[in-house]
């Protein structure tokens, strides 16, 4: 029996789980889903102030999956984190710290039998998405893919020219400082790349259409680059 057969028939039905992963000492809360016939799962890396149940990282997951891709949302802070967080701001601009627990996350599912045969992609906003590019350059060629929405990607710094994984930028036209920070961004990378400009839309995308945009730029991108390991 080869490898992709002994896959394809650990997949006969879609995977829905809640999960619980580990990152050094603390253990970190998410929710997995593979649809079948997936050939890769993209991991969330929330932004300032947000959790996987986001709506937004939520609508944008179900569109993931809609397309047949795999995605884990995960906390990438712990509950007493989070309180720690609200009071203070520091730990969601810690992108070291976030970048950390994403390659975590990312070993966790290559050990797991459904994601052992997946290509990993990453899905961040705001610093969450500098977090998911240091992870996807620190990881090299496991990460396929990266889509960063309204993202902070200057927070990566050094590490965007060592970033492998194809990059997209997503931003919304209106979000003038943040599009700057872009665009800036983007010159340093040096991986396949684009950055997609969402028509009259702002940091948040609450524009009407704005977040189903984004969802179908993501899905695209993902569905072009994720490879099967």
């Amino acid at each position: 029996m080869t490898i992709d057969t002994q896959a394809n028939r650990r997949l006969m039905k879609s995977v829905s789980r809640n999960v619980r992963l580990a990152s050094g000492s603390v253990t970190l809360e998410g929710d997995l889903y593979i649809p079948v016939g997936a050939v890769g799962v993209v991991l969330f890396a929330h932004g300032s102030g947000s959790s996987r149940h986001s709506p937004r990282n939520q609508a944008v997951a179900r569109a993931l999956q809609e397309s047949g891709t795999g995605t884990l949302l995960f906390d990438l802070l712990t509950r007493d984190e989070e309180i720690q967080d609200a009071r203070t701001g520091e730990l969601r601009f810690d992108i070291s710290l976030l970048a950390r627990r994403l390659i975590a996350a990312s070993r966790w599912v290559a050990r797991q039998p459904e994601g052992e045969h997946l290509g990993i992609g990453y899905c961040g906003s705001s610093t969450g998405g500098a977090a998911a590019l240091v992870a996807a350059a620190e990881l090299g060629p496991v990460v396929d893919a990266v889509v960063s929405r309204g993202g902070r990607p200057d927070l990566a710094g050094d590490f965007l020219p060592r970033v492998e994984a194809s990059t997209l930028l997503i931003v919304g036209e209106w979000d003038d400082v943040v599009l700057q920070l872009n665009q800036e961004a983007f010159q340093q990378l040096r991986c396949e790349k684009e950055i997609s400009r969402v028509p009259r839309a702002t940091h948040l995308f609450e524009e009407p259409g704005a977040l189903e945009e984004v969802a179908r730029l993501a899905a695209e991108w993902f569905r072009r680059h994720l490879k099967p390991r």
